[in-house]
């Protein structure tokens, strides 16, 4: 999007829409349970990562979709960077037996790239 053109009704709408859609998915993978008996709260990140080998795989396969997200909408590449790097840093301490699953709990890099792509879109007028 050229940033001297005013953004349209539609395309406020239909970036608010993805917004939406991102959230849902990283509150899914990193806060869709409370854990009894506290205010902590665990998504199937965590619990998916519990699977040796794979489970970090997975779950850092379906992230990319966050990242993908903030390419369509026109996020900058060092952006996209910053994103992949959350998501790198997730899947590798992620992936060590025990101490991962306490970080992966944590650390909550889908919520984290999320915050950042909305902050990006408010702070250029995509929204």
């Amino acid at each position: 999007m050229n940033h001297s053109e005013p953004l349209s009704p539609a395309r406020a709408d239909h970036n608010r829409r993805s917004l939406q859609r991102a959230h849902k998915l990283a509150h899914l993978l990193d806060n869709a349970f409370r854990v009894p008996g506290t205010q902590w709260r665990i998504g199937w990140d965590s619990l998916i990562g519990i699977i040796p080998g794979v489970g970090d795989v997975l779950t850092t396969g379906v992230s990319l979709w966050i990242v993908s997200e903030a390419k369509r909408l026109g996020a900058p590449g060092g952006l996209q960077l910053r994103m992949l790097w959350k998501l790198l840093l997730d899947m590798v301490f992620g992936s060590v037996p025990l101490i991962g699953d306490v970080f992966d709990a944590g650390y909550k890099a889908n919520v984290r790239n999320v915050q950042l792509l909305e902050d990006w879109l408010h702070k250029n007028g995509h929204l």
